[in-house]
């Protein structure tokens, strides 16, 4: 009960805190019950004398003195800062929320709202009474009726209603983007990376916000769950309503969203909370409901892909030092949550399984919290056994693998580079003049095609061999902590420093594709017998032709289904369409086997190229390494015929001898091969990320038709006529340039 005749003391206008209020804040500190939330620390006592004489309560009445978390991570939007402003605008429109009865600085103390949290006798994810869903919309519709002028006031460039619906829902894009992802970056953006998330998910999603219908702008409390939820023990009103410090202004359907996500009600309960909600709002604040059906699931969306931030961050943080496998796995299953909610609003091609998250985490905590660190128990530690395939490299010691191991999980969000098969992180080792990269396979991966040749035996035939090839050398091999295996090359970025690699992604200048031909050449005075003894015996035509085959048959049937539907054969007729074709024998070099823009890095402005992710090499015909790198890659006709002229005079007669009667029927099977995969990526989106994989689905109703044309089938119609239009019909596809 306050005190007749003197107002209650806010004593930031003062210059400095009263002494009573210092006194009284360090007994919080030490007699307080302390409860910790992720922004604050809450501290409930009676009120001393002394304190109770400056802000006119009896002493004895309970009070919360609320502290700001100095370690807490910024991982909320933000509208006001002031907590207090907030409480005293809606005072008078909920008068049983706290006040603030004192602050200074980041302390501040709060009358007691006495009872027990929702959380307490309800949890997360239980189905809630529909009486309490009623009382809970009613709460929220009451803070439509707070007065803007009573607000505080906003930020200047705040939206206005008069500017349409989605300008609100892109101002949270933004603010999220500002207050949240960009300030945590730098700590966590080689995580974020690590795990699929780009630095551009929050603005691309900002981008791809729609209309929206109209409705008036209200205060928001922005974080009702459980835990902010009070039972009052007097029963009047029965819920109470806490933590206002992420209060905002704005389209009451934000409000609902984050409700509906935080509360955690079962799913089929929605419907009646949103029931609720409306029905409330049409008696208090009737346009509040505009375009409700229609307009609710963007916000969620937004919710759920905002959320993964945080979620994120806490899951990491929480491992701290510890040691034991337990918070691992409770970490990598938070952290799996978070990105599956998060995958579709933020269009992430898929979500690591739970092995790859826990080795990204392993990682992540043991950089920070282990790595060499005298005194850290060996459960934290970083470690590695050598495979002994890869001897020790004169320029990079053993001792410089296990610093390169630190290094990477502590690797900022730009040297993290995630590919369709590979996480591959660029670090820097003391004592050791160049870049290298720590080179892994992504667990999650299915590659459709398999990998013939061992990447580190090739790379190092290619260094042993002397040849100018530009290519990384294999610098270690081995299995780090979780069985997780990697491999360390030298880093091909641009210039001599650790740059990010530019790719040739428009074709190659003159100077380039002069570079790689020759690079081709020396391919081929390589003697491959050290790899593969008995390859050269095959007819690699028919080889290519069997894998293709095994390929198809082994999509899933998903995607075999809608090949066929689309008019693409079956494995077996699939077969006697391109075993037609009889091809020239030529000598067999060793090929590169996926010579994309993107493994294909430029070095300085003369034209030097370096060829990089030699997974998917093999020995077979070297007609067919530069056919299919003319058909990943855009070439203008006078390029591909300066490339021909250049490669009949780099290689030996016996390599190039019958390629102009040839070198079509691997354009064709390599068009073919890229219907099925193409389609399959479409079917599963797998390894849509990459930026070579999404080039290619874009164009694939261009690639479709050009393989039917090859195989001289006929489009076949569809038992549903609109099923052809949706496919992709970009005009950038790589088959218009080679036409």
């Amino acid at each position: 009960m306050t005190l007749p005749g003197r107002p209650f003391l806010v004593s930031a206008e003062r210059r400095r805190a009263p002494a009573a209020y210092d006194a009284f804040v360090a007994h919080a500190l030490e007699h307080g019950k302390m409860s910790r939330g992720h922004h604050n620390r809450n501290y409930v006592l009676p009120l001393t004398e002394s304190m109770a004489q400056l802000v006119d309560r009896y002493p004895g009445r309970p009070v919360t003195v609320r502290m700001r978390r100095k370690d807490a991570l910024p991982v909320v939007i933000r509208t006001w800062e002031d907590e207090s402003e907030i409480l005293r605008a809606i005072k008078g429109v909920l008068p049983h929320v706290p006040e603030c009865l004192a602050k200074w600085g980041n302390s501040a103390v709060h009358s007691y709202v006495d009872g027990v949290p929702f959380s307490s006798v309800c949890q997360n994810g239980k189905p809630v009474d529909s009486l309490l869903i009623k009382a809970l919309a009613e709460l929220l519709a009451q803070m439509t009726q707070v007065r803007r002028e009573a607000l505080p006031a906003l930020p200047a460039d705040w939206p206005r209603i008069d500017k349409g619906g989605p300008s609100f829902l892109r101002t949270l894009a933004h603010l999220a983007e500002s207050q949240i992802r960009r300030p945590n970056w730098a700590e966590f953006g080689g995580l974020f990376a690590a795990l699929g998330i780009p630095d551009d998910a929050l603005l691309r999603l900002a981008e791809r916000v729609p209309g929206m219908a109209r409705r008036p702008y209200s205060l928001l409390h922005t974080d009702l769950h459980r835990d902010n939820v009070i039972f009052s023990y007097g029963g009047e009103p029965p819920l109470i309503c806490v933590d206002w410090e992420l209060a905002t202004y704005g389209d009451p359907l934000h409000d609902l969203a984050t409700h509906l996500v935080r509360m955690q009600y079962p799913k089929d309960q929605w419907h009646e909370v949103i029931e609720a909600w409306a029905e409330v709002m049409e008696r208090l604040r009737p346009r509040a409901v505009n375009g409700l059906s229609q307009d609710l699931d963007h916000y969620v969306a937004f919710e759920r892909a905002q959320s993964v931030y945080p979620d994120v961050m806490r899951a990491a943080k929480s491992l701290g030092g510890s040691q034991d496998q337990k918070s691992l796995d409770e970490a990598t299953r938070a952290v799996r949550k978070a990105l599956e909610a998060a995958a579709v609003p933020l269009q992430l091609p898929g979500v690591p399984d739970e092995e790859e998250i826990q080795r990204v985490l392993f990682r992540w905590r043991a950089a920070r919290f282990g790595g060499c660190a005298q005194g850290v128990r060996q459960a934290t530690r970083i470690s590695w056994e050598p495979d002994q395939r890869v001897p020790e490299h004169p320029a990079f010691p053993g001792s410089a693998v296990l610093d390169a191991l630190v290094a990477e999980g502590a690797a900022p969000a730009s040297k993290v580079f995630k590919g369709t098969a590979h996480l591959n992180t660029v670090v820097r080792v003391s004592g050791i003049e160049f870049p290298v990269v720590v080179r892994r396979k992504l667990t999650s991966a299915e590659r459709r095609e398999r990998s013939i040749l061992s990447e580190h035996a090739v790379l190092r035939v290619i260094e042993d061999s002397g040849e100018p090839v530009r290519a990384p050398r294999v610098l270690a091999l081995g299995t780090s902590d979780l069985k997780d295996q990697f491999a360390i090359h030298s880093y091909e970025g641009r210039g001599a420093g650790d740059l990010p690699p530019e790719h040739p992604v428009d074709g190659l200048r003159p100077g380039e594709a002069d570079h790689l031909v020759d690079q081709l050449g020396a391919l081929a005075r390589i003697d491959h017998r050290q790899l593969d003894p008995t390859a050269g015996e095959r007819d690699f035509y028919r080889w290519l032709c069997d894998e293709l085959v095994r390929l198809v048959t082994a999509l899933p049937k998903e995607s075999q289904k809608l090949a066929r539907e689309l008019g693409l054969p079956g494995g077996y007729r699939l077969l006697e369409l391109l075993v037609r074709h009889r091809l020239t024998p030529r000598r067999p070099s060793l090929l590169h086997g996926d010579l994309n823009p993107w493994n294909l890095v430029r070095r300085d402005n003369r034209g030097g190229i370096t060829i990089i992710d030699w997974e998917m090499a093999m020995i077979g015909d070297p007609l067919y390494d530069l056919v299919r790198h003319m058909h990943l890659t855009p070439v203008r006709p006078e390029i591909r015929q300066r490339m021909f002229d250049r490669w009949t005079s780099c290689l030996p007669r016996e390599c190039t001898t019958g390629w102009e009667d040839d070198w079509q029927v691997y354009r064709w099977i390599e068009v073919v091969r890229s219907a099925y995969v193409d389609l399959d990526r479409l079917v599963t989106g797998t390894g849509l990320d990459a930026p070579n994989v999404q080039r290619a689905v874009d164009s694939y109703a261009m690639t479709l038709a050009a393989a039917m044309a090859s195989l001289g089938l006929r489009p076949s119609p569809t038992a549903n006529p609109y099923l052809a239009r949706a496919l992709p019909h970009g005009q950038h596809g790589v088959l218009r340039v080679m036409s």
